[in-house]
């Protein structure tokens, strides 16, 4: 039974960091010259097999941020700010491995 458990027992990872992104847009957000609108997210996946396959993370991160920026469907004097990612990571039998990127940010509106 415990040989059995080893065979098909996975594991998970969860890592969340918040990366400095650059984008295009410069503001100034010391006076009260925006409205938060909400939130946004963005998820990219990818899955290995005996290690082989996917993109490297920083092409996971593009990707997230990729979605997330379609997702968000900024119109106008809108922006996304304070854009943060986790990761998660499953691993079946060292054999298959799958990785997700979340990118989450925050939905502004200028006055």
């Amino acid at each position: 039974m415990g040989i059995a458990m080893v065979l098909f027992a996975g594991c998970t990872g969860y890592n969340r960091m918040t990366y400095n992104t650059m984008n295009q847009t410069k503001v100034v957000l010391d006076k009260a010259n925006f409205e938060v609108i909400g939130q946004v997210e963005g998820v990219y996946s990818t899955e290995y097999i005996f290690g082989i396959g996917g993109h490297t993370k920083a092409a996971m991160r593009e990707n997230a941020a990729q979605q997330m920026y379609k997702n968000a469907n900024l119109r106008g004097s809108q922006a996304i700010i304070n854009v943060t990612y986790s990761t998660s990571h499953r691993t079946i039998l060292g054999v298959y491995s799958e990785y997700t990127v979340t990118a989450y940010g925050t939905v502004i509106e200028f006055k």
